[in-house]
């Protein structure tokens, strides 16, 4: 397909991943993280994080203790305080990154005029991110049950919040004749609602071998049908 975004390209513009998210973490929270050596606590952070999602994933954050947390960490309990009081506070933590990962989203489309094109690229950017950080991504989906009210409406803020990107470049679209009339609120949801499969049941697509390109390619020409306009 003429335009295609590739996961190793994209991976070499994302810096993302857990220590990029760790940093971001640490620099956003340095009055309450106790550590201020920045290269310390960003080490630490990514051995939290990456246990935390592994604890999580397997057994679920409500299940999850701050002791299992600090075996499979491999950090001593005090040394878990210096950077939080609770497992509230972490989950409140990790949740304040969704606002990171939408804003490369938003970098990576901006600037595109053709609305088709901008489609495809949006969708294959989310399913790229989602690929490079997908026990985050399944980890905020799965916990925004567990989030205060505060941050569950957040939660669910950023989730609508693509909704509406993928809503808005349909509009652009239809406006420029490039796609036809359709429920753009519908359609929007059942976008985020085919790439959210694709870090849900990630097994299912691991089984039939099915890549993240081939995915993306997958939604991209499955919406671009949808979408196109009528022949008469």
């Amino acid at each position: 397909m003429k335009d295609d975004l590739k996961f190793e390209a994209f991976k070499e513009v994302v810096s993302l991943s857990v220590e990029g998210l760790s940093r971001d973490l640490f620099l956003g929270n340095r009055e309450s993280i106790k550590i201020k050596k920045e290269g310390v606590a960003v080490k630490n952070l990514v051995k939290i994080l990456n246990a935390a999602l592994a604890l999580s994933n397997q057994k679920g954050f409500a299940a999850m203790s701050l002791r299992d947390l600090s075996r499979e960490a491999g950090l001593s309990m005090g040394a878990l305080y210096t950077y939080f009081t609770s497992k509230e506070e972490l989950l409140h933590m990790i949740q304040r990154q969704s606002a990171v990962v939408m804003q490369v989203l938003v970098d990576h489309i901006e600037g595109i005029d053709d609305p088709k094109f901008k489609l495809r690229r949006a969708i294959q950017a989310h399913l790229f991110l989602s690929e490079i950080l997908r026990e985050w991504f399944y980890f905020s989906y799965m916990e925004t049950k567990n989030l205060g009210r505060d941050d569950h409406r957040k939660a669910i803020e950023a989730e609508l919040f693509t909704e509406k990107l993928f809503i808005d470049i349909i509009h652009e679209g239809q406006k420029a004749g490039a796609f036809r009339e359709v429920d753009t609120d519908l359609l929007g949801a059942v976008i985020k609602a085919m790439l959210q499969d694709w870090y849900l049941k990630r097994w299912k697509y691991a089984g039939r071998k099915v890549s993240v390109e081939r995915y993306a390619a997958f939604v991209v020409e499955f919406v671009e049908m949808y979408l196109a306009p009528s022949q008469e």
